[in-house]
């Protein structure tokens, strides 16, 4: 209500966001561990004076420095621009309340884009000592970026005593900030190991120098593996009770959930099993096949993380349709359609017949024609709806889970949705206006499946 609507056809804005996120996340999460991996392989290569080995540490490095620099913080500033669009409240809430340790993330970002390319343009000439201390430092300036930017979005998902007491660091250091480092610490990690086998694997032809890369690669996914399975558990400790009960009402999420400690399981398996203790696995087919299997399980984490939050964006602070949880009351009593700047131009322009004294005056909607009350019922929807449902098909599309709905239930769930599911927000508006949201998803709701009779039928 405090922002224009953003439509994104099909697939809704919040999950635009979901999808440049998860691949934002998956090139981040390897620029953490990946400048720990250099930093600490580079420092070895030099001590056992392998010059193979460095030769190669060189190239990944370019690898590196590509992926995790440029590609990453392309998808890192659109992440900005499209949370800017899609979830504007709960995007100003977050500046506001962090805007401390968004100070800080950018002086890190920048050490870890400084040393970064020091460490690669440099690489032959400066001493190992100096050049290794450079890899550190880009390897500590990344983690700690990832401890600030999990404090942000953590507290998204469980402020703990934040409503009570805001401040930064009661919001910083919440529930949840400590389970989603372990849990993103061995996501980079994990992912990091594979990274090193998918470019090892096209660049690295000697079985000597191959073998050695395979066994000190396969660590970081061991460790990883550990670090996701106890940052996990604990995760899911330390849930919300709303966010833990979304989570076992949903099968979706909870065989996600599986899923998500299967292929863990199995990619430290078959990298103990394999890599670790019996190097000469390595081959392109076998390094794609797990880099699938990891980036499979950290998107699938990212999912679940962002799904359980419902009703919520931001859990007590800001509402999945934007807007805070103080307003509710007074958008039921007032309308609306005049909470918003917006929802109120458009009414004021289009039907200005409804406007008493500057408002909307909601008895006077019901006067429409039914076409102006459907279309009333969709600028409702839109706002109010449509960051969880597409009205027809695409994510969580609302015809067809509607699909044969009497206009008695239409009317029941629009009235009280969060009775329908406890994971929805409750309505905001007036009874007029629930009317006008009502008579549009009726005009959306497809016929009973044909060919099926019910029991009442017969």
């Amino acid at each position: 209500m405090h922002y224009p609507w953003w439509h994104v056809p099909f697939i809704t804005a919040p999950m635009l966001i979901a999808a440049i996120a998860v691949v934002h996340v998956l090139v981040s999460h390897y620029a953490v561990g990946g400048g720990l991996f250099l930093a600490i392989e580079t420092r070895h290569a030099y001590r056992s004076a392998n010059r193979d080995y460095l030769a190669y540490l060189k190239q990944h490095a370019w690898f590196f420095v590509l992926l995790t620099v440029a590609f990453g913080a392309i998808t890192g500033v659109g992440i900005w621009w499209v949370i800017g669009l899609a979830s504007p409240l709960a995007t100003e809430m977050l500046i506001h309340i962090f805007v401390f340790g968004w100070a800080m993330e950018y002086v890190f970002f920048f050490l870890e884009i400084a040393s970064a390319f020091i460490f690669f343009y440099y690489w032959d000439r400066l001493a190992p000592k100096i050049h290794t201390a450079i890899g550190f430092i880009y390897a500590g300036a990344a983690w700690l970026s990832l401890v600030l930017i999990t404090g942000i979005t953590s507290f998204m998902l469980n402020p703990g005593s934040w409503p009570q007491h805001p401040s930064f660091w009661v919001g910083f250091f919440n529930p949840q900030l400590v389970p989603q480092v372990l849990a993103r610490t061995g996501g980079a990690l994990l992912l990091t190991s594979l990274y090193v086998y998918l470019h090892a694997s096209f660049k690295v032809k000697e079985p000597r120098l191959r073998n050695l890369i395979e066994m000190r690669s396969a660590r970081p996914a061991l460790l990883g593996a550990v670090l996701i399975v106890a940052g996990g558990m604990s995760w899911l400790t330390f849930l919300p009770e709303s966010a833990r009960s979304a989570l076992l009402a949903a099968t979706t999420l909870n065989v996600l959930m599986l899923l998500i400690f299967a292929l863990t399981a199995i990619v430290f398996i078959v990298f103990y099993i394999g890599p670790y203790r019996n190097p000469g696995w390595l081959s392109p087919g076998f390094s794609i096949l797990f880099l699938l299997f990891g980036l499979a399980a950290v998107a699938t984490g990212e999912f679940v993380r962002e799904a359980v939050r419902k009703p919520f964006v931001c859990y007590n602070v800001v509402l999945c349709n934007q807007v805070l949880p103080s307003e509710a009351s007074a958008l039921q009593q007032r309308g609306y359609l005049n909470g918003g700047t917006w929802t109120h131009a458009w009414v004021a322009r289009n039907y200005p017949q409804v406007m008493r004294g500057g408002e909307v005056d909601a008895p006077a909607l019901l006067t429409l024609s039914p076409e102006d009350r459907r279309s009333l019922g969709e600028v409702l929807f839109m706002y109010h709806c449509n960051d969880c449902h597409a009205p027809t098909i695409g994510y969580s599309g609302l015809a067809p889970m509607i699909r044969g709905w009497t206009p008695e239930m239409i009317d029941e769930s629009v009235k009280r949705p969060e009775q329908l599911r406890f994971f929805m927000p409750p309505w905001m508006g007036t009874p007029q206006e629930a009317e006008l949201l009502a008579a549009y998803l009726r005009t959306v709701v497809p016929p009973y499946p044909g060919g099926m009779q019910t029991g009442s039928a017969q």
